[in-house]
């Protein structure tokens, strides 16, 4: 069996040790954190460690910082609560935002970038309280999106701008972003922490209500007992992201090697949002003629996990949909893969990928391997 190789950090990153460590030890803590006892107090005193981490990460008080199940809930959470009469969402959202009630798509340029002279427009048709959903970059192409530029357009229109930044987070700055949305979505597995933990930053003007009531938690934003483990490894995980910063320039390079690589082995290749900025860890490869599907369970043969644009409910690979709002043929979209480095991804790692992606584009022709 070959090495396991794991190039899928978009969708999960592994539990970084000390996140693991934190979470391990907050399962000694007993108390329930709103408890006004001793073991209460020192579970309120883990969140609290945690949230200032968090807020740390993100540039923000930590009074802003409201602790949910994930990015899910905090994008839903950020629509949802908005008190406005509209939500103008990118056409490349996360399914979380698109599928949002009453949401009308914002169309993005054939470079994966949103278009502003479209939300302006949008914007400007009606009038009445407005929200404004972009995420900081794409999760599967990596395309970092104009967050100030949107945020001028929104302001221009007194509208609201929600960012959901699970793919920025350690990998880009976030104060520039948080500085700019009133809602801001994040998620610790993105970043080495535990899944099933995320954050919604609330900016202090922001027009917006919990969607989640019943209990006086997290400042009555969001009902429920605190996840105390899971925020434990939350904070760690915030406190070790911020030196990933410094890993963008040589992932940046691993990456113009891998990409390079396959396009000279295949002038037909596509890499897509080649031409926007990115982030520094995200490829998104078109392998003509050869099935995003087929290609996924191909690389997994081979020990190499990546992922493919959208997975169904029946566990089939469904052609992206956002390569396609950016307006790439189907035919190309449904041949796209993903390939995501993360810290521990290696020279060596790059090699053993291409020759697996030149290995499986020779066998694209063969019946057999068309079948699978």
């Amino acid at each position: 069996m070959p090495r396991a190789l794991y190039l899928d950090h978009n969708a999960t990153t592994p539990l970084r040790p000390v996140a693991r460590d934190a979470v391990v030890a907050a399962l000694e803590v007993t108390g329930n954190p709103s408890s006004v006892h001793r073991f209460g107090r020192e579970a309120r005193r883990v969140v609290e460690e945690a949230r200032f981490a968090v807020a740390e990460l993100a540039g923000v008080d930590p009074s802003s910082v409201v602790f949910t199940s994930g990015a899910t809930e905090a994008n839903w959470a950020a629509l949802s609560g908005a008190a406005v009469t509209r939500r103008l969402v990118s056409a490349i959202e996360h399914p979380s935002v698109l599928a949002a009630e009453g949401c009308v798509p914002v169309p993005v340029t054939r470079a994966g970038v949103i278009d502003l002279e479209a939300l302006d427009r949008l914007l400007a048709a009606e009038p009445g309280p407005a929200l404004v959903s972009v995420m900081a970059a794409n999760n599967e192409t990596g395309v970092i999106q104009p967050v100030a530029e949107v945020a001028a357009i929104a302001q221009g229109h007194r509208a609201m701008l929600h960012c959901d930044a699970v793919q920025a987070a350690g990998r880009l700055p976030l104060a520039p972003i948080t500085g700019q949305a009133a809602l801001v979505s994040l998620s610790a597995h993105k970043l080495g922490g535990p899944r099933g933990v995320g954050a919604l930053i609330v900016g202090g003007d922001a027009r917006w209500r919990p969607t989640l009531r019943g209990g006086g938690q997290e400042l009555r934003r969001r009902a429920g007992t605190e996840a105390v483990a899971l925020i434990a490894g939350f904070g760690a995980a915030a406190r070790a992201a911020t030196n990933d910063l410094d890993q963008a320039g040589r992932l940046c390079v691993l990456r113009d090697r891998m990409e390079d690589a396959v396009l000279t082995d295949c002038a037909d290749a596509v890499v897509h949002g080649r031409g926007s900025p990115r982030l520094a860890n995200t490829a998104c490869i078109s392998m003509p003629g050869v099935a995003a599907e087929t290609q996924v369970m191909a690389f997994d043969l081979a020990g190499i996990a990546v992922s493919a644009g959208a997975a169904c409910s029946s566990g089939k690979v469904a052609a992206s949909q956002v390569l396609m709002a950016m307006g790439v043929p189907e035919d190309q979209a449904s041949t796209a893969i993903r390939v995501s480095l993360g810290g521990q991804t290696k020279p060596d790692d790059i090699d053993r990928f291409v020759d697996e992606w030149r290995t499986i584009r020779a066998r694209a022709g063969q019946p057999a391997f068309a079948a699978a």
